[in-house]
């Protein structure tokens, strides 16, 4: 253990600490993982920085994903606790294309949780993986002291099957390829903001927090050839485009004005300083795919209100390689990078 510390020198400091911040004090998620946890741990699955893994058994490949939801408040516009962590994890495995099955959830219960609560979100749950289609199949409960655990904190792992010989990942995203998106953006972090600080609007915003696998798995049925996924929570759509820029090596161009962001959401944004690009969604996500196929995965993603507002916002390109520039509604270009910090923590 000494041969390996000496030969792999620590990328931080001594007294850098992990925090929750609004602008540069934090160390960002994307570098704690790129510079420890992916050294750490590093092997092919992980090397692909996809949502889950998909594993090998015989002929048959599963989707395997995990996730834990730390959200404050627990219930909000929209959702609550229960329902993100059971639509969360089902996203996450359709962005590997794969089919829920089943699931895992482990609860951490703070000393003194109101029984009524928990019930609350336990029946919140019941009825979205009943939504989804999936089975809560084995978990786990932990209670920690009054005043460590913030009421309830949920860990979920799920499994699919994946049932196509796609590589759905940002290695597969090619040069030409357009880019769809699902629908509106910003209304998850801003139903947790008016939440957490008991702002209120002209009109109430709810979070979009809802499963997404149907569309992505009639677009499979119906052979549309996906080089990648992603669902837009943590760092909203600028973030999550930045990610796969870097995983393929491409660079992304894209329109801000394709971009349809509902009005409420676009004032609150700009009354508490945030910019939608980079507010999480928990129903949203980017589909990459051969731009000869955009009219007709639109025509199926319109089908369902998770994709109503499905548009086309932006292309892969040559180069320059991992860089990602908006056309602003000015008509002046803008390069895209990651904030320095997170805008909205815990707001799943």
């Amino acid at each position: 253990m000494n041969n390996f510390i000496l030969s792999c020198p620590s990328p931080f400091r001594q007294q850098d600490k992990i925090q929750l911040a609004h602008g540069g004090g934090g160390l960002l998620m994307h570098q704690l993982l790129e510079k420890m946890i992916l050294p750490s741990f590093s092997n092919p699955q992980l090397a692909k920085r996809h949502d889950g893994a998909i594993l090998q058994f015989g002929n048959s490949r599963i989707a395997f994903t995990t996730d834990s939801y730390v959200v404050h408040p627990l219930f909000f516009p929209g959702g609550d606790i229960g329902s993100l962590a059971i639509n969360g994890t089902v996203n996450d495995l359709a962005m590997c294309g794969a089919k829920p099955v089943a699931l895992s959830v482990a609860l951490i219960l703070e000393e003194g949780l109101p029984l009524a609560t928990l019930q609350r979100v336990v029946e919140s749950m019941r009825q979205a993986a009943n939504q989804a289609g999936v089975l809560l199949v084995t978990g786990d409960t932990k209670v920690v002291d009054k005043g460590k655990g913030d009421g309830l904190y949920i860990n979920t792992a799920g499994i699919g099957e994946v049932n196509h010989s796609l590589h759905i990942e940002p290695e597969s995203v090619r040069a030409g390829d357009a880019i769809l998106l699902s629908g509106d953006i910003g209304r998850h972090g801003m139903a947790i903001m008016s939440a957490r600080e008991g702002l209120s609007f002209e009109s109430p915003i709810e979070s979009d927090c809802a499963p997404l696998h149907e569309p992505i798995l009639a677009l499979l049925e119906e052979k549309i050839i996906i080089h990648c996924l992603r669902d837009l929570t943590r760092g909203g759509l600028a973030t999550n485009l930045v990610e796969i820029a870097q995983g393929a090596r491409m660079a992304i161009h894209f329109d801000e004005t394709a971009i349809p962001v509902r009005e409420d959401v676009r004032s609150a944004c700009e009354i508490l300083g945030f910019d939608p690009l980079y507010v999480a969604n928990e129903g949203r996500f980017i589909v990459f795919l051969p731009a000869a196929q955009t009219d007709r995965a639109l025509d199926l993603l319109r089908h369902f209100p998770v994709g109503a507002e499905a548009c086309k916002i932006g292309e892969v390109r040559d180069h320059p390689a991992a860089l990602v520039t908006m056309t602003t509604r000015y008509n002046s270009s803008l390069v895209i990078d990651m904030l320095s910090g997170e805008q909205l923590p815990r707001i799943c």
